[in-house]
């Protein structure tokens, strides 16, 4: 059930509603001043619902998940462990696979899409935070607005690295500036650890899908997790630290029984579900198909009679996961029912090999295909409801775990990854990890969730040859400044190879 996030929602969409038709009733806002509106809980919680409708994901390449032509793709696809391939039948664009082959261009669609919704992003954050500081509303308000607008900017500079930077809305395209990327790290960094502390610790009801101080912390780790990327100094004590500050709001591991009213046959799938599990979740993107976002993960992979038998919908005949990936999972862990391969209902056979992603293209039914979103009603042809975990608990053991292992104390995190994979299924380690059996894990237990670019770049191997192309050049680790972006603004320069 949702019904605590509608409420939030419905005061952003109220509001839009009266502000679309103070034509016919203007005497509604003759009664308030805005900053006397934006002072008030429910005033403050408009402000900060018109960013947080910025997360959820849509059509056009718009949000951080759940749709496509956007962030979640560009970073996953890039990356070894999931592309669309076109299909010697014709369907499907050639775009995803460039990103699987690093062939992408400043001019490409999903390239730009992710810009382009970043800086509308940051520019309804900037809006929120103007609005809640000249209305002098709550601070913990005030930092939530700022929170999320740091969140963006983190996401921009992982994503392209020194980028157009402002903090007010004054400020015409053709002039804003280009920091660098450690002068964005910078102001994250100064953010986060200014703001953080005042946000709300109430977690789950009201608070579910918002920045509380757990997940503000979470961000924070993040960042420092990959600040030797950013800025060419590690900070993995400081990344111990803020993931220390998260623990204290008393997350744990959800189960991993087996449930056959589970989604998958297993409880670990409810985190992937409707409304995910409070135990783990630290933060969640909301989705309801066709009223705030939506999550095609699943109904993507599937092809259109295999989804029609399992759901009564038809499927996208679209990811597949790249077999090396998928043969790297044990059949011993319960993560790797998320994968099917062979006979299916519908009178679908799935190969795991695909021979060719672009020219001529995949056979229909190659790959491997992935339920690890299992539909949650409502769904149709366009998307499920399932919401999308941001930040869960175990990618922040696993975050700590590295710390420990890159600081020298590899015991310590011994029992994190052995947690993680003893919930799967698995034995424990026979010793202690390194830092190759944390990469391995992550991949294991995060793949799908927008995480592996991030940590492929970490550990050195984003630029590795794969089964469709060969070593890629080191500027590919940054994505190009999008053609349109430097049409319009004479002030930026393009990163190095593009």
């Amino acid at each position: 059930m949702k019904s605590k996030y509608f409420t939030f929602l419905a005061v952003f969409i109220t509001s839009f509603f009266f502000s679309c038709t103070d034509d016919v009733e203007e005497e509604v806002y003759d009664k308030y001043q805005a900053d006397e509106f934006y002072s008030t809980p429910e005033g403050a919680d408009v402000a900060l619902a018109a960013v947080y409708a910025q997360v959820a994901g849509n059509w056009g390449g718009l949000g951080y998940a759940g749709a496509d032509n956007g962030w979640y793709d560009l970073n996953s696809m890039s990356a070894d462990e999931q592309v669309i391939p076109h299909r010697n039948t014709g369907d499907w664009q050639l775009d995803f696979a460039r990103l699987y082959k690093h062939e992408w261009l400043p001019s490409d669609l999903i390239v730009n899409n992710t810009w382009n919704w970043l800086y509308q992003a940051v520019f309804s954050a900037n809006l929120a935070v103007e609005q809640l500081e000249n209305a002098e509303a709550s601070q913990a308000k005030i930092s939530e607005a700022k929170v999320l607008r740091a969140f963006f900017y983190y996401l921009l500079m992982d994503d392209y690295g020194n980028v157009p930077f402002y903090t007010e809305n004054n400020v015409t395209v053709e002039e804003l500036p280009q920091a660098s990327r450690q002068e964005v790290y910078d102001f994250v960094v100064s953010e986060l650890e200014e703001n953080v502390p005042n946000l709300s610790d109430t977690k789950d009801g009201e608070y579910y899908g918002r920045f509380n101080k757990w997940a503000g912390y979470a961000l924070l780790a993040k960042v420092y997790l990959n600040a030797e990327v950013y800025t060419g100094t590690a900070q993995w004590q400081n990344c111990l630290n803020a993931i220390e500050e998260l623990e204290a709001g008393g997350f744990s591991l959800h189960p991993g029984t087996a449930n056959e009213a589970s989604p998958n046959g297993y409880q670990y799938y409810e985190l992937f579900g409707d409304r995910l599990p409070a135990d783990e979740t630290i933060l969640a993107m909301f989705a309801t198909a066709n009223v705030v976002s939506r999550n095609i993960y699943t109904i993507r992979s599937l092809s259109g009679p295999h989804a029609m038998a399992l759901f009564g919908v038809s499927g996208w005949n679209g990811t597949i996961v790249p077999q090396r990936f998928y043969d790297n999972y044990s059949d011993a862990d319960i993560r790797k029912v998320q994968f099917l391969v062979g006979e299916q209902p519908g009178g679908v056979t799935y190969t795991p090999q695909v021979n060719s992603l672009d020219n001529p293209g995949a056979d229909p039914y190659a790959g491997v295909r992935n339920i690890k979103f299992y539909p949650a009603t409502p769904l149709d042809g366009g998307g499920a409801s399932n919401d999308f975990p941001i930040f869960r608990y175990a990618d922040f053991m696993l975050m700590k775990a590295e710390c420990y292992v890159r600081l020298g104390n590899a015991s310590a995190a011994k029992p994190l990854v052995d947690a993680i994979r003893e919930r799967a299924g698995l034995s424990a380690l026979e010793g202690d990890p390194s830092l190759e059996d944390i990469y391995d894990e992550r991949a294991f237990e995060l793949n799908w969730e927008g995480h592996r670019r991030q940590d492929m770049i970490r550990f050195g191997t984003f630029l590795n040859a794969n089964e469709f192309r060969g070593e890629s050049e080191e500027y590919r680790e940054l994505f190009p400044i999008p053609t349109s972006a430097l049409d319009a603004n004479p002030n930026l320069e393009q990163n190095p190879g593009y």
